[in-house]
């Protein structure tokens, strides 16, 4: 490895993690929605 390849890993690193942590957010809501809509559907409405 070079010095400029390892002067980018900590930033791929938390890059990484940024996105995962983007997907898990966007998944949740996904997977919220989803539910809402099917409580919906079954009359169970707040």
């Amino acid at each position: 490895m070079t010095s400029k390849t390892q002067s980018y890993e900590p930033l791929r690193r938390v890059g990484w993690m940024i996105a995962i942590w983007v997907l898990s957010v966007v998944c949740l809501g996904v997977f919220a929605m989803a539910f809402r809509f099917l409580m919906s559907l079954a009359g169970l409405t707040s």
